[in-house]
């Protein structure tokens, strides 16, 4: 039994989170933080799936902006995600929570090819699952995967886990008056283009009535409290 509003979430990391205190790459010692933040969350009853960036390793748009081909760069963007999930799911198990990887496209080597189903048969029996690998299409973000998928397994909440408290009216980094917004509805962010996720992501989470929940993840326990229906960071929706 679920001690959470939510049945079924899916979580957005960013990959640039993982990098930790480094520069570039994967932090060890954050993926055991974010493992240990998701046992207390899965300990709740509530079914996790998730969807990681790649940018602490690649970032497609970055790479075809400098002149390599958008598609080969998009294709290596995700990759990079690939190399995150593996990353992730190694730290999972070291502390003793069950994750299995689905990728858009086969690397039967190392992960599940991704099937809707056996995602969900995955998911009905508490163990994790971590998409990878994007949509498998290039032109395509990470925040985009996050909404189809979302969509796909019937998730209740797509949480987007980032390094500020909530979304904002302008960069609370370089503008300390900047406003938090506690709610607002997804015509307001499109409208405001504030950078929460992008068009296609909003859209898609829109017209599936998925709310999102921006939060800062770095903050202990605040996953907990977000799977527990508390008001943390800004709600998305309606």
């Amino acid at each position: 039994m679920t001690n959470s509003p939510y049945k079924r979430i899916l979580l957005k990391l960013s990959g640039e989170a993982f990098k930790g205190e480094r520069e570039y790459g994967i932090d060890p010692a954050y993926l055991v933080f974010i493992a240990n933040e998701l046992k207390k969350g899965l300990a709740l009853g509530v079914q996790i799936g998730l969807v990681i960036g790649g940018g602490n390793i690649f970032r497609g748009e970055a790479a075809a902006e400098n002149g390599m081909d958008r598609v080969t760069a998009d294709f290596s963007g995700m990759l990079a995600t690939i190399m995150n999930a593996l990353a992730l799911q190694d730290a999972l198990q070291k502390v003793g929570v069950d994750s299995r990887v689905q990728t858009s496209f086969e690397i039967r080597a190392v992960a599940e090819p991704y099937i809707l189903r056996r995602a969900l048969r995955h998911l009905d029996r508490g163990r994790m699952v971590i998409f990878a690998g994007g949509t498998g299409n290039p032109y395509f973000t990470t925040d985009t995967t996050a909404a189809l998928r979302g969509a796909e397994i019937l998730a209740d909440v797509i949480l987007k886990a980032t390094q500020v408290d909530g979304v904002y009216d302008s960069d609370p980094k370089k503008n300390p008056d900047a406003v938090r917004y506690e709610s607002l509805s997804y015509m307001d962010v499109l409208k405001n283009r504030l950078k929460v996720m992008d068009s296609t992501a909003l859209s898609l989470s829109m017209d599936n009535k998925i709310p999102i929940v921006v939060f800062d993840m770095n903050e202990p326990d605040n996953l907990v409290r977000v799977l527990q229906g508390e008001s943390v960071g800004t709600l998305i929706g309606g």
